[in-house]
């Protein structure tokens, strides 16, 4: 009764201390691949490899187990598909233009006994849809409350979206997520709400979408808004300091949305009001000392108006001395500066050559006064002849 209950003990010891060569064959008759991740309309590659292929085929099968490709052989007729590399050991495939429908798990087989099979799963990226803003119609008064809506679909997975006035982020509400029809993306959308002020005119707020697909890209949209507000107004004078005789231009210089149309001029103590006009200057041709006083400017358009106040004081009319007037004292005292040294250059130059006067004797004067001719006084000359009175020239 021991020896056969034994049996399966000893048949168990065998299987354990069998060479090793026949586990690490059936290990190396198992093919492998990897999952991947494939952006709508893109292209992914599907690798199959297997060490000890046993004189059989890899073949690569979609999830609806249709078989793509058997070795180099293609067996779907679509031309999507392309062969990539078959080898006894590797069977790659491409897919272009990948669409939400090829997402799934596909299947690498190889017929050996028994047959052995590696999963692949292809996950397809839904790209979102440039996002739309609605909300807005027409312009916004200063202190109003506005709310604008961002919706964008096709994401898969689900988009996130996010808000922005210029370079300053708004918090709004949470993204709202919906499932599209074809039951593979989504539709994402959120609102935000603010208050206007006048520094927002002309802003744009921007809603953005997040998604993997993108890769950091931008894909956003904007919406200019415009905001109404009462105008403001400062006076300038030109020129900035007026004097007596002179020609003075007042500008009211208004700023408001809209602009205002309408400026009304009046001086403190006078009626009626000097000027009303659409020009917004007001005109002294020739100022006098009466002219002094405290203007207004009230500029007025449809959203209110602003009075803006100058006090003109007319100053005498002798000229304040200019920056061009020391400017040219400047140049004036520097060309003078460069006269003077040309002068004491002049001066020890003719200094220099009345000292440097010689006196210098000729071949001629060493010669004798009988000489008959030139030459022979030069001879005379070099021997040490002494005539009578030298002849001395002088050179300068």
């Amino acid at each position: 009764m021991g020896a056969p209950s034994a049996l399966p003990l000893l048949l168990l010891f065998a299987c354990c201390w069998a060479p090793g060569g026949a586990n690490l064959s059936q290990d190396d008759s198992q093919p492998w691949t990897s999952d991947e991740t494939v952006v709508a309309g893109g292209t992914v590659v599907l690798k199959c490899q297997v060490k000890e292929h046993e004189d059989s085929s890899l073949q690569w099968s979609n999830p609806a187990q249709q078989t793509l490709y058997f070795g180099e052989k293609r067996a779907l007729r679509d031309n999507r598909i392309q062969l990539v590399r078959s080898t006894p050991h590797e069977l790659s495939i491409s897919i272009s233009n990948v669409a939400l429908a090829d997402e799934g798990e596909y299947t690498c087989s190889i017929f050996t006994m028994p047959v052995r099979t590696a999963k692949s799963l292809v996950t397809v990226l839904g790209i979102p849809q440039k996002p739309i803003i609605t909300g807005y119609k027409s312009s916004l008064r200063e202190k109003d409350t506005t709310t604008l809506n961002c919706q964008s679909s096709g994401s898969k997975p689900a988009a996130q979206l996010t808000w922005r006035k210029g370079d300053q982020e708004l918090h709004g509400e949470p993204t709202r997520v919906q499932e599209d029809p074809n039951g593979k993306t989504f539709t994402v959308s959120s609102s935000v709400t603010f208050q206007v002020t006048q520094e927002d005119d002309g802003a744009d707020i921007v809603c953005s979408v997040n998604h993997e697909s993108l890769k950091g890209a931008d894909r956003s949209t904007s919406q200019r808004i415009e905001v109404l507000y009462k105008p403001t107004a400062k006076i300038r004078p030109d020129p900035p300091h007026p004097r007596e005789g002179q020609k003075l231009l007042l500008h009211c210089e208004g700023r408001g949305n809209p602009v205002p149309q309408q400026y009304l001029w009046e001086k403190e103590g006078s009626v009626p009001p000097l000027k009303m006009t659409q020009d917004s200057a007001l005109i002294f041709p020739f100022l006098n000392k009466s002219d002094s006083g405290t203007y207004g400017c009230t500029a007025t358009s449809n959203m209110g108006s602003y009075k803006a106040y100058y006090t003109l004081n007319v100053n005498d009319p002798s000229p304040v001395p200019s920056s061009s007037s020391t400017y040219h004292a400047i140049i004036g005292g520097i060309v003078a500066f460069i006269v003077f040294l040309l002068l004491i250059l002049l001066i020890f130059l003719g200094h220099y050559l009345i000292r440097h006067k010689g006196t210098y004797l000729t071949h001629e004067a060493k010669g004798s006064d009988d000489a008959p001719d030139a030459d022979t006084a030069i001879i005379n000359a070099e021997g040490g002849q002494s005539g009578g009175d030298d002849k001395k020239e002088y050179f300068i």
